[in-house]
């Protein structure tokens, strides 16, 4: 049985423009091909499985069009893939925006870009705009398709240490919850934060020792959801006296966080960004790109699953969740 795909790639005003190929594959037959021992190994039956797949095209494409053949392993064994949501300039997300209460005074003047980036999303995109601050998350406007009523939703962060969260990812565990009654699809969620989490003393803010953090990474590849992130100094990190470490810290668990859901993290340095205009920019352009690539799972035992999608097309890189809790 085939488990490449082949998705056709068109270079076309710089936009890269994908349409595809689908052979389903019968359920039961898949179920039926595994032996007596397969089924003793990974108990349970067969289910989809959908994560988000961000193309990125390192090198010009010489000829107009180009093949890409995509192969997707879990736990390094091929699975058939059984549906592929096409990257195209009208295609819909849903997409949840995070901005921490606390930041410093100059993520007031990114609000109007932002509001501007959330209107110019694709007709039928579902947007949900909310605060991470102290207390609980809180979500100034629920999922909407009414991308001007989410942009109008946003407001100056209070830029008070009183409003800083518990740590920032225990809200981004309970904003990605809210994907669950959401379509499946392609899924993102945007976070501008200062990423940091002393909640349980200084070591917790490494991004490895972080509790919540991990927890908040198992949920987005759990729900398919990849995180974006905008680094944004908050006051207290801003005036703290171990600025130097805890920065790198908070910038790491970042670029963990987007990194192992499929994301991508976005910083200028150490301190605040001078624009998030960049960031919007490229967070766009990567968007356009992002396919939902649906597979069929043959590991349906509780833990962790690694994930590996692979092109043999030269220069084309791939973004993707490492895997994902069960």
């Amino acid at each position: 049985m085939k488990n490449r795909k082949v998705v056709l790639v068109a270079a076309i005003l710089s936009a890269v423009v994908i349409s595809f190929t689908v052979n389903i594959v019968p359920f039961g037959s898949v179920v039926q091909a595994q032996g007596d021992g397969d089924k003793k190994k990974q108990p349970g039956v067969a289910r989809p499985m959908t994560i988000p797949v961000g193309i990125k095209v390192r090198t010009k494409p010489q000829p107009e069009v180009q093949l890409l053949d995509l192969n997707v392993s879990e736990d390094g064994e091929p699975q058939s893939i059984l549906s592929i949501r096409a990257v195209s300039t009208n295609s819909p997300i849903t997409l949840a925006v995070l901005i921490q209460d606390d930041l410093v005074s100059s993520a007031s003047n990114e609000i109007k870009p932002l509001g501007e980036f959330i209107r110019h999303l694709p007709a039928g995109s579902r947007v949900m705009v909310a605060y991470v601050k102290s207390g609980a998350l809180q979500v100034r406007q629920k999922f909407t398709p009414d991308l001007e009523k989410a942009a109008r939703a946003l407001r100056v962060p209070l830029g008070a240490a009183s409003a800083a969260p518990f740590n920032p990812y225990v809200e981004v565990v309970e904003a990605i919850n809210r994907f669950e009654s959401q379509p499946t699809g392609r899924r993102s969620l945007l976070l501008i934060s200062d990423g940091l989490d002393v909640s349980r003393g200084i070591d917790s803010s490494s991004p490895s020792q972080s509790i919540d953090l991990q927890r908040a990474i198992n949920q987005a590849q759990r729900r398919s959801v990849a995180v974006y992130s905008f680094y944004e100094p908050s006051v207290a990190l801003s005036q703290s006296n171990n600025q130097l470490l805890l920065v790198g810290n908070a910038q790491s668990s970042l670029e963990r966080l987007s990194d192992e859901t499929g994301g991508k993290a976005y910083f200028q340095g150490t301190n605040a960004p001078v624009s998030f205009d960049p960031f919007l920019q490229d967070l766009d352009v990567t968007l356009s790109k992002q396919l939902a690539v649906t597979f069929l799972s043959t590991h349906p035992a509780k833990g962790f699953h690694k994930l590996q999608i692979r092109s043999l097309n030269p220069g084309i890189v791939l973004s993707y969740p490492r895997g994902y809790m069960r």
